[in-house]
């Protein structure tokens, strides 16, 4: 009986073994991202993506992701986070303070998923809608304890080295500066940037370019034209050219601006034009096979919802409770190698592990939200606007 009962033992261990190994060699078969391409919708809940689908009776590219999760936004001073923290957790391993950029509650520097990219000798690029240095960008590139210091974050975008390729606005934190100095002709003469101010006659070829397109916020869309998408198009043809793949980052900036205004109209219309940048990186990344999309938001603006003033469930209107941000988890849309890790329920401060997994990095170790006390704020967000 008991050479019977180690036979036994020594089979189930013996297949235990064989199975851990299959899994494990699975897991390394699995297709490796090469490149990778990080889109966020600044103030972008579902409310605003169906509200759009809603209005224009169209079908979107959010529908197309075979994979979706969802992501709880706080912050690890707030219930409602900023667009700083917010995005600091997005492109970091943890949660910090509202109003914090790339750094952590103690003011600690941490390292982006973009500089992470960086070093494995990928080219980066960023394109936004807003300006380079306004805080969901910055938060890819810079660090600084407060997101309205944007000189000093010119300074450390002109400086990086890890940093290949700007779309944006935000020009005058470059040539009007409290220093007299004028960030774009050091740039050009001493740094080793290309500077732009137009989509128009881009050499591509160059590696290294920045594009302010104006002096502040790009101008709202449509009177913008199709400026994030195109810009999209015109980073991707630069940034394809690194055999050893590339990141980029793009942000539809201003669904976030709309809904502070209550403006549903150009609500609508700049969460198409962000649909249509998703929609150039997701044709890029069929045509390819080698790119994960990754699509999310910082957070939800507006505390959008839709509903029937007569309570009839027949009419809808489009109904804000805040000028202000909300603490409501957003969406996660995921394509590509590595996509299936972006379902269920995640912190925000998880996506860049799941990021570098998928391209076979080795991610640092996350700080997990229970590792950290998430104070909730008392107060009347109706009348605080948070950017």
């Amino acid at each position: 009986m008991k050479k019977i009962l180690a036979c036994s033992l020594l089979f189930l261990f013996t297949l235990s073994l064989s199975f851990l190994s299959c899994t494990k060699k699975k897991a390394e078969e699995a297709p490796k991202a090469i490149n990778v391409i990080y889109m966020i919708g600044d103030g972008m809940g579902l409310p605003q993506v169906f509200a759009t689908m809603l209005a224009t009776g169209e079908e979107m590219t959010f529908q197309q992701f075979p994979y979706i999760g969802v992501v709880d936004t706080r912050s690890a001073s707030n219930d409602i986070t900023d667009s700083a923290a917010g995005g600091t957790a997005l492109a970091c391993d943890k949660k910090t303070k509202n109003g914090m950029v790339g750094m952590d509650v103690d003011t600690l520097a941490m390292e982006t998923v973009l500089e992470a990219m960086a070093d494995q000798g990928k080219s980066t690029g960023i394109v936004v809608t807003c300006y380079s240095g306004h805080a969901t960008p910055a938060d890819f590139y810079a660090k600084v304890p407060k997101r309205n210091m944007y000189e000093d974050i010119a300074i450390q975008m002109a400086e990086s080295d890890k940093l290949d390729v700007m779309i944006a606005g935000g020009r005058k934190h470059f040539e009007n500066r409290k220093d007299s100095v004028n960030l774009l002709e050091r740039m050009e003469n001493e740094l080793g940037w290309k500077v732009y101010d137009t989509l128009a006659d881009i050499d591509t070829t160059c590696m290294k370019y920045a594009v302010l397109a104006a002096k502040g916020h790009m101008p709202k869309a449509p009177e913008r034209g199709d400026f994030l998408p195109e810009g999209v198009k015109t980073a991707l043809k630069t940034l394809k050219q690194n055999e050893k793949g590339f990141f980029l980052m793009v942000e539809g900036s201003q669904i976030d601006f709309a809904c502070h205004n209550h403006d549903s109209v150009n609500m609508v219309e700049e969460t198409v034009d962000f649909d249509k940048a998703i929609k150039v990186a997701l044709d890029f990344a069929k045509a390819d096979g080698n790119t994960l999309v990754v699509v999310t938001a910082d957070h939800e603006t507006g505390g959008l919802t839709m509903i029937d003033p007569e309570g009839h469930y027949s009419n809808v209107c489009f109904n804000y409770s805040t000028y202000s941000h909300t603490c409501l988890p957003v969406m996660i849309y995921a394509y590509g190698p590595g996509a299936e890790q972006f379902t269920g329920w995640m912190q925000n401060n998880e996506v860049k592990a799941k990021i570098l997994k998928a391209c076979g990095i080795e991610p640092t170790s996350v700080e997990s939200a229970s590792d950290q006390e998430i104070a909730p704020v008392v107060g009347n967000f109706d009348s605080k606007r948070t950017e």
